[in-house]
């Protein structure tokens, strides 16, 4: 898609929707208030853009793993004839939210989230033999530094400053409902009310005036009561916030490059927080190593141009002076969706693959 499709209007609009979105009853009237616009515009534009697929969706960010989920990146590889059809089967898994064909050593890239009680190793180990992959990676999350994807469509820049771990090596283990690595631990009081709100504040949020009073109405709550739970599940640290979720090509963002670094173990906290600390830079973590995968740091980069991206990681090699690094571009988004939380656990994945590849 052209940069040039979207006025100024309509990269103010999408700020607000990333960044800025406030629970109100009538969210739109807000919008507008703010852009200079009825409220029934702004409802037409974010609808365009939706149809157009720039907007994906527009509902809560909820943290996988204090819902008590567990949670991987897992790195495949298959014969380049069997990549397409590997990852159509391993698409109609719904804990696979982001599935990507990169260039490196492994070819597929995905995560997958799995509810409480389920074993993600021989979920992974199920998954590699019914794609057909010839092997595979389970690369979770060791230290936590960063996760805030935000692009500035004003400015046209990835603009990520939200969820940085200032100092993870001082973080108490359980502080604030992490471990000592930063890595989020499950709410263990997580009540059946917490479980209905998430599965009804997951969803996408109807383009009306007032797209709160269903939601809360099916929850027997009031609005106000409705956005004072949402309060609580953030403070909770349950729910990371409400926010729009754009797709980063049709917004202009083209290029998507994870980038791998082979960080010394004695310097991985040093080093993590100066890459966190980047603002084009909208995820961190370290991640453990393998005999055939030496690379310890990930962390993504979009920008406009290969070009940008080589000269951000450049730019952060120069500040860690790290020399040991590999720019992993995505060449075919397979899929990319928010996970659903408390929904579909027992689906069939066996019957789900064929189904997909027909």
């Amino acid at each position: 898609m052209k940069r040039d499709e979207f006025d100024m209007v309509d990269r103010e609009v999408m700020n607000i929707l990333q960044s800025d979105f406030r629970l109100v009853s009538e969210p739109f009237q807000d919008i507008g208030d703010r852009c200079g616009l009825a409220e029934s515009e702004v409802i037409d534009r974010v609808r365009e853009l939706k149809r157009k697929n720039v907007v994906r969706q527009i509902g809560a960010i909820f943290d996988t793993r204090r819902l008590g989920y567990t949670s991987t990146l897992v790195a495949m590889r298959f014969a380049d004839d069997c990549l397409d059809r590997g990852a159509q089967i391993l698409n109609a898994h719904p804990g696979i939210s982001h599935n990507y064909a990169r260039n490196g050593e492994f070819n597929l890239w995905f995560t997958l989230a799995l509810p409480p009680g389920k074993d993600i190793g021989a979920e992974v180990e199920k998954l590699t033999k019914l794609s057909g992959a010839e092997t595979a990676r389970l690369l979770p999350t060791i230290r936590f530094f960063k996760i805030g994807v935000n692009f500035d469509m004003v400015k046209n820049v990835s603009n990520a400053t939200d969820y940085f771990v200032p100092d993870a090596k001082f973080a108490r283990s359980g502080e604030n409902g992490t471990t000592s690595n930063g890595v989020p631990v499950a709410d263990e009081n997580l009540s059946d009310f917490d479980i209905a709100f998430v599965r009804e504040f997951q969803e996408d949020l109807p383009l009306k005036s007032r797209p709160f009073d269903a939601m809360a109405e099916r929850l027997g709550l009031s609005v106000p009561e409705l956005f004072a739970k949402a309060d609580e599940m953030v403070n909770r640290r349950l729910m990371r916030r409400y926010a729009a979720v754009l797709h980063h090509r049709r917004a202009g963002f083209s290029a998507n490059a994870m980038v791998v670094w082979n960080v010394p173990e004695v310097r991985s906290i040093e080093v993590g927080q100066k890459m966190a600390k980047h603002p084009a830079i909208t995820h961190c973590y370290e991640r453990p190593r393998y005999d055939d995968w030496r690379f310890s740091h990930f962390t993504m980069i979009h920008a406009v141009t290969h070009d940008e991206c080589e000269d951000i990681a450049l730019e952060i090699a120069g500040e860690t002076e790290l020399t040991d690094y590999q720019l992993l571009y995505s060449h075919r988004e397979y899929k990319k969706t928010r996970v659903r939380y408390f929904v579909d656990d027992n689906i069939d994945v066996e019957r789900a693959a064929v189904a997909a590849i027909g």
